[in-house]
């Protein structure tokens, strides 16, 4: 139960922004948290909880989508997905979010899955090693090299809007 309290949230965003579809959100965070359960009550030994969490939910998201059709981002937010930002912030930080939202759907997934595991889901490089069964060093790299992209797509929105700025007669 306190595992639950403590993750039951994050496990929900990251399984909902995955899917798109708050029921299948759900019943994933359900599935995520009994096989969980399960896996402990066979006297497996968990090290690190929340990582196991999200990598139980990774693998059960990967087995939805062998049935399902990715969405996009756009499709979340249409859907309502709201990825956490307070709606009572400045109307700029909220056209910045966008933006690098849009930013990040336009990367590759390989670099999109763990900046939002980093930056939204906020796990650790550590953590998302072990979701991803990679090595901590190739996520630092993916990291460093996602974030690379992410300043050249901004850098290259912000020098066209303000191309956009200067070109409108006062």
């Amino acid at each position: 139960m306190e595992a639950y309290n403590l993750y039951g949230d994050a496990i929900f965003r990251y399984c909902f922004y995955k899917t798109s579809n708050r029921e299948k959100a759900l019943d994933l965070v359900q599935d995520t948290f009994v096989k969980t359960w399960e896996y402990i009550g066979r006297g497996k030994d968990i090290g690190n909880l929340k990582a196991f969490l999200y990598k139980t939910a990774n693998n059960l998201i990967i087995d939805w989508f062998r049935k399902k059709k990715m969405v996009s981002l756009d499709e979340l937010e249409e859907a309502g997905f709201d990825p956490g930002f307070d709606r009572r912030e400045r109307l700029f930080d909220h056209m910045d979010g966008a933006i690098a939202l849009k930013a990040v759907e336009s990367i590759e997934p390989i670099y999109r899955d763990v900046i939002m595991m980093r930056y939204v889901e906020e796990l650790s490089i550590k953590e998302i090693a072990e979701v991803l069964k990679e090595k901590e060093n190739n996520i630092s790299v993916r990291l460093h090299r996602g974030m690379e992209k992410l300043r050249n797509i901004l850098s290259e929105e912000e020098r066209h809007t303000q191309e956009n700025q200067n070109a409108q007669p006062i």
